[in-house]
């Protein structure tokens, strides 16, 4: 294989290795293969186009015509002349479809749909990269630069998982730029022409040979890509991780310390929030079972949300401690309220994996393995050291606060380090919000009544409606817009609830979390994506922290806020309750006699029933396998070609004798010498054609370290060898396949263990396989590539 031909192949390589960090963004990734088709066709066009030779602006410009081509015909074929050619439709049809990706973009979580959009967007990105690092590393023979269009392909991936494209994408990565690297080098150092090593060593101390096998660059360059590699997977180990999504693989995030003491500072965790609420089918995140008799007020809390700097709410930087065996009793809370004790066990999914710990508020005990600590003033648990919850099993014992509305309109006033603390608002806050509060609240007697009201107000008085697709502003003026469009989703009204609250003394704060989930036919709860909601929380002295509903269709309102407040008996067991999970899959449905509905509630039978996490659909579409199993047979097959191609060489050398004549005498006379020598070579002992055949044989047997049988032999076949080359009338020799294999038993005998498993699963003789492929891809190219006339000197 030439040097340009072998370089090609590397950056197409390097461009599909680093593109592979895309892969967990979108499911299912089957847009790799159309990627890696265009991106091959574009690579051959260039190969063709340096052959013939072009100047080099027009083979990038015939490369980029056929990535046009190549893209109008898989995206756009309806819309274009002939059904290839790029007209005006096309780049219309083409615009359309990369403004509705960005919008699937926006609107789906991690992975996203295999949407149309999404897809030009991808294959397109990653044809444009590797167009860019093949013309740096073949058309302008620069391939160090090449790593900078590489490296944007690989962070660009890094950053829309939220970190998440983890150490295995990465040495895919950093292993493809390398492969280019030494792919450039070596065709660097061939210009300068055959380069001869010193001795090597054949395997066994005193013995040497001529002629090294790797060039001293070359394993210079290849233990310093090694080194570098394992510093950089290494190095981040002992360092403090960034990595975010609440609902995303947010794994450290925040960087909680460790040890007994300690600080966590989480940054605002509602950044997937919106994305799961528009997702298109609900996936389970976690299921739980509990005595509560009435799930509905039964909030998983996962972190609040007490800081508000007037362009988000986020969580301040506080202390955090190891998980004491009993938590601390809830702050305010007199033992005058009604309270009962709840005992819940919780499951979550595996793929569910985020750093805060969804609980029922408040928790009083909380038994879990794994390293996670405590913030009190939250009253959250959070993990440490990269700790997530996918998979965890634990149980929560809370407390059921059920204050009445007498209780909470006598409340006295909330302490004063408290009261100042949650009841801070930015100066940027707009006037209309504490005008549009105290308006809301005219003629309320107490901070309850006006709690209630601006609860009572955006639920169901003032006209407000409930839209996940609302743009999510989380800021001062996002709550003002908010106030006058009157549209948006659980986000919206919780944080303008809190910061009115705030505006008239109340201190508040928001809670995220999940609403209740829906019960199942076993009892236990299901609670999915979609179920992601967030709340406001009002300090009552008294009560202490007091959850508010202000959503409109979301979860249940307190019992305690409602104008009539039930009596203290016991309810009935937990129904449904109407929610964001309870909505339409935008997905097809297997059967129409099953709805997503009568999924989640187990009600299709056993198959369909959900038993852990929840399923991703009705399995793996065929492709899909067939992609996988080849891909399996591949990992398993590519690693024993060497010894296959090896065992197949041999069975042609050492076939039956048979009838022939001289010619085919000779030639056989001479594969068994070959035989010979490759056998030597698997075992260490490099060829050396300049020596005669007797002279070979002789240094076959010193530094094979043959005797008896096996030395015999390999005298024989020399003696022949010798006849058939100068002999006028060779007489044929009998017996010299059997020869061959008493000298490989030779070899094998005086060997050691790793020197056998070596000739046996990766013969060095199996490099002729390469020259022999490079001799033909080189041939064929050659046949491909037109003549062009030669010119006569004038």
């Amino acid at each position: 294989m030439s040097g340009r031909a072998r370089l090609t192949l590397a950056a197409w390589g390097a461009t599909l290795m680093a593109s592979g960090a895309l892969l967990p963004l979108v499911k299912p990734a089957t847009w790799i293969f159309t990627a890696a088709f265009v991106l091959a066709l574009v690579s051959g066009v260039g190969t063709l186009a340096r052959r013939v030779p072009l100047a080099r602006p027009l083979t990038l410009l015939a490369q980029i015509a056929v990535t046009l081509l190549a893209l109008t015909v898989i995206f756009a074929r309806d819309h274009a002349i002939l059904w290839v050619i790029p007209g005006p439709r096309a780049f219309m049809h083409a615009a359309g479809l990369l403004m509705a990706g960005a919008d699937d973009v926006g609107r789906y979580a991690i992975p996203a749909p295999d949407t149309e959009g999404i897809r030009l967007m991808l294959v397109g990105g990653v044809v444009a990269i590797g167009l860019l690092v093949d013309s740096l590393a073949v058309t302008f023979r620069k391939a160090a630069p090449a790593g900078l269009p590489l490296l944007a392909l690989y962070s660009v991936a890094a950053g829309l998982s939220g970190g998440g494209a983890g150490w295995l994408w990465f040495l895919l990565a950093a292993s493809g730029y390398l492969l280019l690297l030494l792919a450039e080098g070596r065709d660097r150092l061939s210009q300068w022409g055959r380069v001869f090593g010193g001795a090597q060593r054949s395997g066994r101390p005193g013995s040497t040979v001529a002629g090294g096998t790797a060039f001293a660059p070359a394993r210079t360059g290849r233990r310093i890509g090694v080194v570098a590699m394992g510093i950089a997977l290494v190095v981040p180990l002992a360092l403090p991780g960034l990595s975010g999504g609440l609902f995303g693989s947010g794994e450290g995030e925040g960087g909680a310390g460790t040890g007994k003491g300690g600080t966590i500072s989480a940054v605002n965790p509602l950044v997937s929030l919106q994305d799961n609420l528009r997702q298109p089918e609900d996936r389970e995140v976690l299921r739980y079972r509990t005595n509560s008799r009435n799930t509905s007020d039964l909030y998983l809390r996962l972190v609040a949300l007490d800081q508000f700097d007037g362009t988000s709410w986020k969580s301040s930087v506080r202390p955090i401690e190891a998980v004491p065996k009993q938590l601390p009793w809830p702050q305010g809370l007199s033992q005058s309220v009604q309270i009962t004790e709840v005992t819940s066990n919780v499951v979550a999914s595996d793929a569910y994996r985020q750093k805060w710990l969804p609980m029922p508020f408040p928790a009083g005990r909380v038994d879990i393995d794994g390293r996670w600590r405590f913030e009190p003033a939250g009253r959250m648990l959070v993990g440490d050291d990269k700790q997530t919850t996918g998979g965890a099993r634990y149980q929560v014992t809370s407390l059921d606060i059920r204050p009445t509305s007498a209780q909470l309109s006598v409340a006295g006033p909330a302490p004063e380090k408290l009261r100042r603390e949650y009841t801070k608002v930015p100066d940027s806050l707009p006037a209309d919000v504490r005008a549009t509060a105290l308006t809301v609240t005219k003629g309320a007697r107490n901070d309850y009544e006006r709690a209630v009201r601006i609860q009572d107000w955006f639920a169901r008085d003032g006209g407000f409606r409930y839209d996940v697709d609302v743009e999510s502003g989380t800021g001062v003026q996002a709550i003002s817009r908010f106030l006058k469009d009157k549209q948006g989703f659980c986000v919206h009204f919780s944080f303008s609830m809190a910061a009115m609250a705030r505006s008239l003394g109340i201190p508040a704060r928001v809670a995220v979390g999940f609403t209740p989930g829906t019960t199942q036919t076993d009892g236990s709860v299901s609670v999915g994506i979609r179920d992601a909601h967030a709340w406001p929380e009002l300090y009552f002295e008294g009560a202490g922290w007091t959850r508010f509903e202000p959503t409109p269709a979301r979860g249940s309102t307190p019992t305690y806020t409602r104008e009539t407040t039930p009596s203290g008996t016991a309810t009935g067991p937990a129904q449904p309750q109407q929610s964001a999970s309870a909505q339409p899959s935008a997905a097809p449905s297997a059967s129409e006699n099953c709805t997503p509905q009568m999924r989640r509630l187990g009600d299709c039978g056993p198959d369909a029933a959900a038993g852990g996490a929840s399923s991703g659909g009705s399995g793996p579409a065929p492709m899909t396998v067939v992609l996988i199993s080849l891909a399996a047979l591949a990992v398993v097959v590519l690693p024993l070609v060497p010894l296959l191609w090896r065992a197949r060489i041999r069975a042609r050398r050492l076939g039956s004798d048979g009838g022939r004549g001289p010619a085919e005498t000779a030639a056989r006379t001479l594969a068994v010498w070959q035989e010979i020598n490759d056998t030597a070579w698997d075992y260490g002992i490099e060829p050396d054609e300049s020596r005669t055949p007797r002279n070979t044989a002789a240094r076959l047997i010193r530094l094979g370290e043959l005797h008896g049988e096996s030395a015999d032999a390999v005298q024989r076949v020399a003696r022949a060898v010798e006849e058939v080359l100068y002999s006028p009338r060779p007489t044929p020799a009998a017996g010299l396949a059997e020869d061959a294999w008493l000298v490989r038993a030779g070899f094998h005998a005086a060997a050691d263990r790793s020197a056998r498993l070596r000739a046996l699963l990766a013969p060095r003789s199996a490099v002729r396989l390469r020259h022999s492929l490079s001799t033909r891809w080189t041939s064929t190219l050659t046949a491909l590539t037109p003549r062009l006339p030669t010119r006569n000197p004038t």
